[in-house]
Parts: C-alpha cells; sequence; structure tokens
C-alpha cells in the first residue's frame, strides 16, 4: 500500500540532510507511507532464510534528486521482526527499527511505541489504474535510494519492473507518524495499491562531492 501527502517544503528540507535536494512535482513537495511485506529478502549468493528474509515493513519516504538521479530519502523504516530490524540497519545503515504489526487480508496494523507511531488500515482493492498520471509515476517510479549514515552520503541502485498499481479503498485509517514539525495523522491525498515486484538492489556506492 502506497499512502501519499502532501506536505510543507520548508517542515520537510528540515528533516532532509542538507546535500540531498528535495525532489519537487510541479512545486509541491510529497512524503509517502509505504506498507508491504518482505519475501525472500537476501545477500547476492546467498540463501533465503525465513525467520529474518520474511517480514511485514513500513516506511515513510520523501523524494530527492540529485546530479540527474530521482530517488527516495527514508525518514523512517520499520520492521515486524526485531532481529530482520536489527540485521537489516546492521548492514544496510539504514534507519531500521522495529515495530509491532500485524497484517491480514483487508487490514494491516502497527504500533511502535518507542516513538509514538501508529497505523490502522482496513482497505480494500480496487480497480487497476489503466492509465497512470504523470503523479502516479513519479510517486511510484524511483530507481535511486539515498541515504546519510555517519556523516557519509550514499546511495543505492535500484531495479524492479514498473509497478502494476490499483486504486485502495480504505474504511477505516487512523495514523500517526511525526517528525519534528511534520505530522502525518490526516487522511493521505493519493492512495496506490500493488501486488508487488521482484527488486534488485546493488551495493551502496559514496555520493561524489
Amino acid at each position: 500500500m502506497f499512502l501519499h501527502w502532501e506536505v510543507s517544503y520548508k517542515v520537510l528540507r528540515a528533516l532532509v540532510p542538507p546535500r540531498l535536494q528535495l525532489d519537487l512535482f510541479e512545486g509541491k513537495a510529497y512524503v509517502s507511507l509505504v506498507a508491504f511485506t518482505m519475501q525472500r529478502i537476501r545477500p547476492r549468493y546467498l540463501p533465503a532464510v525465513r525467520a529474518l528474509s520474511d517480514f511485514d515493513e513500513i516506511n515513510i519516504r520523501t523524494y530527492i534528486h540529485n546530479n540527474g538521479k530521482p530517488g527516495v530519502y527514508f525518514l523512517s523504516i520499520e520492521a515486524g521482526k526485531i532481529l530482520s530490524a536489527k540485521v537489516a540497519r546492521a548492514l544496510s545503515g539504514l534507519p531500521y527499527q522495529s515495530a509491532v504489526i500485524h497484517r491480514e487480508e483487508g487490514r494491516y496494523e502497527s504500533v511502535n511505541p518507542s516513538r509514538d507511531f501508529r497505523l490502522h488500515l482496513r482497505y480494500k482493492i480496487g480497480l487497476p489504474k489503466r492509465s497512470k498520471t504523470a503523479l502516479d509515476r513519479w510517486l511510484t517510479e524511483r530507481y535511486s535510494l539515498y541515504l546519510y549514515h555517519k556523516n557519509v552520503y550514499y546511495y543505492y541502485a535500484i531495479h524492479h519492473l514498473e509497478w502494476d498499481i490499483r486504486e485502495l479503498e480504505w474504511s477505516d485509517l487512523e495514523i500517526a507518524y511525526r517528525f519534528g514539525d511534520l505530522e502525518l495523522l490526516s487522511v493521505p491525498q493519493i492512495c496506490h495499491y500493488s501486488k508487488g515486484v521482484k527488486v534488485l538492489a546493488w551495493d551502496r556506492e559514496k555520493l561524489k562531492k
């Protein structure tokens, strides 16, 4: 599930490391909550281990444009397994932490007591998007991930097929995510659903100055 909000550029700018340029759509800044399930995630040449490789995840991301490469930057990432969060954080440097996440058909719920984050979503999968808008593509088709870790800037190159997106119709939504002056408490302006894609990610590289 993708939930998208238009947000204040000034408020968002304060949350993103200064060297990363915010990407805007028609002058507007966006933040998205993406709730999904990882399956069979693994390093190259190593087998997937279900206890680590399969877990539910929620990330809060915004949009970056750096040296001609549009991508995303994570304000937070939550994993539904404590060990998966610890391993992912150690290996990638990404801001993983654990949360209590429950997912079943038509329902996705998460509570993170350490940061007072929560999500309660009941939904139905709607019709396919027969014709994606420019904004649909801008929000979903991103093939770089930017990271600021221990005073160093990095990026990951990512590859996957284009998201096959559908409408997402929600019947019950409670959300509370706060980052400084940025609060995701209201109904999102745009929602998408996808059955998922296979993703490849390459080793991180330092951003050139």
